[in-house]
């Protein structure tokens, strides 16, 4: 049984509008200057504390609580105004249809969001009953700690050799190879190239038409059946 796991932001969904308004209205609760959109970005798929640690430094984390409950609360707000319904990629449906057909796969998802925003991902794009597994940062430390990823592989008894991480930053590849698993890097997220690699992607797909062969090539795939 093989074991696929996703990232969300910046892999499956195209969040960064949503993320962005989200940062600003925890900034300005602070009182602290936005950073540049790259820099602000630079830090999706931490969980939402440790993603303004990053952002602001030591010297300002009394300020932490105040930031993300403005953060969760905006979000909280514009849901349930009907707002916040971040687009799947191109292909990204079709990748999760194709793969769930399989009787050999498995899917999951790791992300840093909290399990409420996972719930609305799903709620949108009607993908509930997909994922057999999905951990995020209620439960989890922050990517890249590999703990996500170890507790998908129990959950679902699949062995490491078989179990891969897709996923757009490199937080999502050092967390697999920490985990002792595949790293797939996808190029059309928030992390380029460099840092992927760097950070440990075995593979780095431009578009989810190279998906399976990727797949095949890193899980050894019956491609007779993809």
């Amino acid at each position: 049984m093989y074991l696929i796991i996703f990232d969300v932001d910046g892999t499956l969904v195209d969040s960064q509008k949503t993320i962005l308004q989200g940062l600003q209205v925890g900034f300005e609760a602070a009182g602290l200057p936005m950073p540049d959109r790259e820099t602000a970005l630079s830090i999706v798929g931490r969980s939402l504390d440790e993603a303004f640690l990053d952002l602001v430094g030591p010297e300002h984390q009394d300020k932490i609580p105040v930031m993300s409950n403005a953060y969760k609360q905006a979000k909280w707000s514009r849901r349930r105004e009907g707002l916040d319904l971040d687009p799947l990629y191109p292909g990204a449906r079709e990748a999760i249809m194709r793969l769930n057909a399989r009787d050999d796969v498995l899917l999951g998802i790791a992300t840093g969001k909290a399990m409420r925003g996972v719930t609305h991902m799903l709620d949108t794009h009607d993908l509930h009953g997909r994922f057999v597994t999905v951990q995020t940062a209620d439960t989890s430390p922050s990517k890249p700690h590999p703990d996500m990823v170890m507790r998908a592989m129990a959950e679902t008894g699949a062995d490491r050799t078989r179990t891969i991480m897709i996923g757009d930053t490199g937080f999502d590849m050092a967390m697999a190879k920490a985990a002792g698993t595949h790293a797939l890097g996808v190029a059309w997220g928030y992390h380029d190239h460099d840092r992927l690699s760097a950070d440990g992607a075995d593979k780095i797909i431009q578009t989810y038409a190279e998906l399976d062969l990727a797949l095949g090539e890193l899980l050894d795939f019956d491609k007779e059946t993809m």
